[in-house]
């Protein structure tokens, strides 16, 4: 029985601390977040990766850096357990695994394309297409949550739903790329700098 009330007390909790924005609320949001895309011409930033599979305990926990550059260059590179680098660079996904390199083309791929550009979007919070997307506006405590839904079916077959959490600002503290299995992969981003002069030094394999 106690154990119930705790479950309820927690749920309520939960409920009461995400609430749905007003349609004015979300405009606003809206066009805060896509002022601070246009004005991101790079980031660098900590991260860490928490990878949620239902048949774990516990969830995988990755650190590293990453590194973009406009307007298509992206590059994670995990240093923590292990070394591991994935650099999207002019239509090429270059792998580096602790010395062991690959290399695949992604640009006659249309949806390997199409993903990577979400993940891009995903990193700069630019993702408000009605088009491409059904769009949920919550608010939490301190900050912003939006529920990024495909409605296209291919794309849909690989990522069920991404959620972006903003801070005031209008910056990406979070990205949760939520799987069709509800498995998810989800990213904090921490210390991060925007518009720091990264060269194109930073982008290699």
């Amino acid at each position: 029985m106690r154990n119930l009330v705790y479950l309820f007390l927690f749920l309520t909790i939960s409920i009461q601390s995400q609430t749905k924005m007003s349609s004015s609320e979300a405009h606003a949001l809206k066009s805060l977040v896509k002022e601070q895309a246009l004005t991101t011409k790079t980031i660098f930033s900590d991260f860490t990766q928490y990878k949620h599979l239902d048949f774990l305990t516990n969830d995988i926990i990755t650190k590293g850096k990453l590194a973009f550059k406009t307007p298509n260059l992206v590059k994670w590179e995990y240093t923590e357990p292990y070394k591991y680098t994935v650099l999207f660079k002019n239509e090429t996904l270059y792998i580096n695994d602790e010395g062991k390199k690959n290399e695949v083309d992604i640009g006659s791929n249309k949806l390997f394309k199409q993903l990577n550009s979400l993940i891009i979007n995903s990193i700069k919070g630019d993702m408000f297409d009605d088009d491409a997307f059904h769009i949920m506006y919550y608010k939490t405590d301190k900050n912003s949550l939006v529920h990024f839904i495909p409605k296209d079916k291919k794309s849909s077959k690989y990522i069920d739903a991404f959620h972006i959490t903003f801070n005031a600002k209008g910056d990406v503290l979070e990205v949760k790329m939520i799987e069709p299995s509800r498995d998810f992969t989800k990213i904090v981003f921490t210390n991060k700098e925007l518009n720091k002069p990264l060269s194109d030094a930073v982008f290699t394999n």
